[in-house]
C-alpha cells in the first residue's frame, strides 16, 4: 500500500468507522485535503507518474501499461492499485481485461489548490517587476543628468 493507506477513525452515532480511501470520506474539506495528499503521494513515485503520462493519451489495459513501462504485470497492478486508491485512476473489468482510465477530478482539485500558490508567486513577480522598473527609471534619470555629449571641461 506504500504509505497511501489513510486510516481515518471517527465516531458516527457511536459506530467506529474506518476510512481506507477517499471514497469513504464524506466531508468536502477533509476529502480535498486527503485527495491532495494522496494525489501528491501517489505521483511521487516515478513509475506511477509514468503511468499517468501514458493514460493521458488513452485508456490502457494493465498488460499494456506493464509492456510500455517494461514492468512485470504484478508490479504494474500494484502501482495501478495505489493510483486507484488515491482516486487518480479508475479500473474497470471488461471480460478478462482490466481497462485503466485517468480521472480528471483529482487533477482539477490539485490545480485549484495550486492556484493559491500560483497567485502568491504572480503577486511576487509583479512586485519584482515594479522594483526593476523603478531601478531602470533611476538609472535612466542618472544617465540623462550626465549627458555624454557634454564635456564638463567645456563649461
Amino acid at each position: 500500500m506504500g504509505g497511501l493507506l489513510c486510516i481515518r477513525i471517527c465516531l458516527d452515532k457511536n459506530i467506529l468507522r474506518m476510512a481506507y480511501s477517499y471514497r469513504d470520506i464524506t466531508s468536502p474539506v477533509e476529502r480535498r485535503t486527503y485527495l491532495n495528499a494522496a494525489t501528491l503521494s501517489a505521483l511521487a513515485e516515478p513509475h506511477r507518474l509514468q503511468i499517468v503520462e501514458l493514460l493521458i493519451r488513452q485508456p490502457l489495459t494493465v498488460g499494456e501499461v506493464a509492456t510500455r513501462l517494461q514492468l512485470r504485470q504484478p508490479q504494474a497492478s500494484k502501482h495501478l492499485r495505489v493510483l486507484s486508491e488515491a482516486g487518480i485512476v479508475r479500473v474497470e473489468a471488461v471480460a478478462n481485461r482490466r481497462i485503466c482510465t485517468l480521472r480528471a477530478e483529482p487533477f482539477r482539485e490539485l490545480d485549484e489548490w495550486l492556484s493559491t500558490y500560483r497567485q502568491l508567486w504572480e503577486d511576487r513577480f509583479d512586485r519584482l517587476d515594479d522594483y526593476l522598473q523603478q531601478l531602470q527609471q533611476r538609472q535612466d534619470e542618472t544617465e540623462s543628468q550626465t549627458d555624454p555629449h557634454t564635456d564638463p571641461e567645456d563649461q
